[in-house]
């Protein structure tokens, strides 16, 4: 029984010394972290989620009391859960409109329609009252060259210091993903879609 308890001591002197050698690092990068500024999110891949993501860091802030707009690309004509719910917590919506452009199929509406999204997200990522920006789906806009890749750096190098800007959609331009502070990469594992699962209200959008 003796030895028992010195190996399960041992053991827990062990772990206790492990952790602390880890709270010491997690403290020192804490220490190091003093800047504060508005961070630049890109959240991009091809896996489902990256939508979900920035309108949960939007939900977030606002549960802050931080001011939050959104600006939407590609999904405009679907009814979205997330826009009804921070509608009503205050959150501005700009959103394109004209849904999936293969629906569409007509290439100047769309780049007339972006443009026009994109005159109200230079207001908003000039907007000093605003603590963040969440632009969903911009990705595509420049992989279609619908916008100005040079136009678009520039407004988001010159939008107000603290304001924290999130972009999300698939194969983000490389100047995008070089000029900001976090990027995530969300990758596909398994998606119901492609076992013939159609999308479901509430969990697809």
């Amino acid at each position: 029984m003796t030895d028992e308890k010195t190996t399960a001591s041992s053991t827990s002197d062990k772990h206790k010394q492990r952790m602390q050698k880890l709270k010491d690092k997690v403290d020192a990068r804490i220490d190091n972290a003093t800047e504060e500024r508005g961070l630049l999110i890109v959240i991009t891949g091809n896996g489902k989620g990256k939508s979900t993501s920035g309108f949960g860091t939007v939900a977030r802030a606002v549960g802050h009391g931080l001011n939050a707009a959104v600006a939407q690309f590609i999904k405009g004509t679907w009814a979205c859960g997330e826009r009804k719910l921070l509608e009503n917590a205050g959150v501005k919506f700009s959103v394109m409109g004209t849904g999936f452009t293969w629906n569409t199929q007509d290439k100047e509406k769309d780049i007339t329609a972006a443009k026009q999204v994109w005159l109200k997200c230079k207001e908003l990522l000039s907007d000093p009252t605003l603590d963040l920006v969440l632009l969903d789906e911009m990705t595509y806009m420049l992989s279609y060259k619908y916008l100005d890749l040079d136009e678009v750096i520039d407004t988001l190098n010159n939008r107000p210091k603290h304001q924290h800007v999130i972009i999300t959609g698939r194969a983000c331009h490389r100047a995008i993903i070089d000029l900001a502070d976090t990027v995530s990469e969300i990758q596909s594992i398994k998606h119901a879609f492609d076992s013939g699962i159609k999308a479901q209200k509430g969990i697809d959008w």
